[in-house]
């Protein structure tokens, strides 16, 4: 029995450090709620097609004309100089002259639908029945941090809540046990952990960042008997109790003992969360994952299949980090490495969502920050550069048309030609497909309305079934 005249902050304290609770994690859950929890499941503005996000991102620039927009034009016309305004080369020596440069990869056709893919991806190109491909993306910004700041929160300059946090704010978590946005990668890729920031939004609504390994959540289990923690725990809520009647509009003091009772939850599912050892040979070759390993992006798909399983509202997985991925300046060859490593794995993810009946009501969505230069300052030239004017993304599952191809960029891809997609479009079409009015969703911050589209964005309603 804990004496009444004890400091309730000191046993907080102790208990904590007892239970190894992980502060850093429990400050993350932190929110300022307004009466009940932050992380309560939420009805949407309107019936949704989804209720989970799986959002792969690729770090670096992938070259659309090399892998999802083939251009013959561009083959046949390579070595032409041409003449650009383009961000990338202006007032830059050596770029003067600028000339076509041919796509590396051989495209063709597949599905029933026909739409063509480079032999970059010959096993996400088996799925393209399952797709809606949209090959008019454009961008505002051609350097890294920028155009990956505004792929993940809208805002191309100043930090905003990303797009996972405007969705565990819009429609809480299923599972009050685990974090409601997670993300998953190897290491930081630009813009830091702006990606995954909850920036004025409630704090219970960041990101919790993930690295692949046998331990991704640490200290995670408790250093002390499960019996104790529970009489620990036990005691800590008849304070809690205690200290809420007396202030009863401590929202602040709610939402604290909420993260407590989460990080409790977590001891409980973590563990046997990033057990695989139960999944079977054939998912383990399904995903091209070696029984045993917990690295590499074949992990990483695997992991947010049972995350996603268990309720996690959103969770992106990040391919690489700052360096080594697809910014390919120096040699194009670099995209086939990367492409392997990630693949198979996408394919299979989407494979076992579709076997377990999860692709009914989970949204997979894939996509870079921007796209590369159809042409360079050779012909020969082994490399491309950044080009935000046009790249390509990919969504499918639930509420997408399957096998269709939206937007269309010219000859040379160059530039979209016909239906062109911006981010805010595309973070509108993923809200909408959550049931989300991307006008609606608004938190009010600094005197005015804020939301994920700024003042801006379109639902593209013609890859929606």
């Amino acid at each position: 029995m804990i004496n009444r005249v004890s400091d309730r902050r000191s046993f907080l304290r102790s208990f904590v450090a007892g239970s190894s609770m992980m502060p850093a994690l429990l400050n993350n859950l932190r929110a300022e709620s307004k009466g009940r929890n932050t992380l309560d499941i939420k009805a949407p503005h309107f019936p949704a097609k989804a209720k989970n996000v799986i959002f792969l991102f690729m770090t670096g620039g992938v070259s659309h004309i090399d892998t999802f927009d083939p251009k013959p034009q561009l083959k046949s016309d390579v070595g032409k100089e041409i003449k650009l305004d383009h961000p990338e080369i202006e007032n830059r020596p050596g770029y003067e002259k600028i000339y076509l440069k041919a796509p590396q990869w051989e495209f063709s056709p597949h599905g029933k639908c026909g739409i063509e893919v480079s032999t970059l991806f010959p096993h996400i190109a088996h799925h393209v029945d399952d797709i809606a491909l949209i090959r008019s993306m454009h961008t505002d910004h051609s350097n890294h941090y920028n155009a990956t700041l505004g792929m993940h929160t809208g805002s191309f300059a100043f930090a905003r809540p990303s797009l996972g946090s405007w969705v565990s704010y819009g429609l809480g978590t299923e599972n009050q046990n685990l974090p409601s946005f997670i993300t998953i990668a190897p290491k930081q890729t630009y813009a830091g952990t702006q990606v995954y920031a909850n920036d004025f939004l409630p704090g219970a609504h960041q990101g919790t960042f993930l690295r692949p390994s046998k331990d991704p959540f640490k200290n995670i289990i408790p250093k002390i008997p499960r019996s104790r923690q529970e009489l620990e725990l036990e005691a800590l809520q008849k304070l809690n109790h205690r200290h809420l009647l007396a202030r009863s509009r401590d929202t602040q003091a709610e939402a604290r003992i909420k993260s407590f009772e989460t990080a409790f939850g977590m001891q409980m599912e973590v563990p046997e969360l990033f057990d695989f050892s139960k999944e079977t040979d054939s998912t383990h070759q399904l995903y091209g994952l070696k029984r045993g390993s917990t690295k590499g992006f074949a992990w990483q798909c695997l992991a947010a299949r049972r995350l996603i399983e268990r309720g996690v509202r959103f969770v992106e997985l990040i391919d690489t980090g700052s360096s080594g991925n697809w910014d390919s300046h120096g040699n194009m060859m670099d995209h086939e490495k990367l492409a392997k490593n990630v693949d198979q794995p996408i394919a299979g993810l989407l494979e076992d969502l579709k076997l377990r009946g999860m692709l009914e009501d989970t949204l997979v969505v894939w996509t870079t920050e921007f796209g590369r230069t159809p042409f360079n300052n050779k012909a020969d030239a082994p490399g491309r550069e950044h080009h935000n004017w046009a790249f390509s993304s990919w969504m499918a599952g639930a509420g997408i048309k399957p096998g269709t191809v939206y937007g269309s960029t010219d000859k040379y891809g160059i530039r979209p030609e016909a239906n062109p997609v911006h981010v805010h479009d595309f973070h509108a079409t993923i809200l909408h497909l959550l049931g989300l009015d991307h006008e609606k969703l608004t938190y009010r911050h600094d005197g005015r309305d804020y939301r994920l589209t700024d003042v801006y964005g379109n639902v593209v309603k013609d890859i929606i079934a």
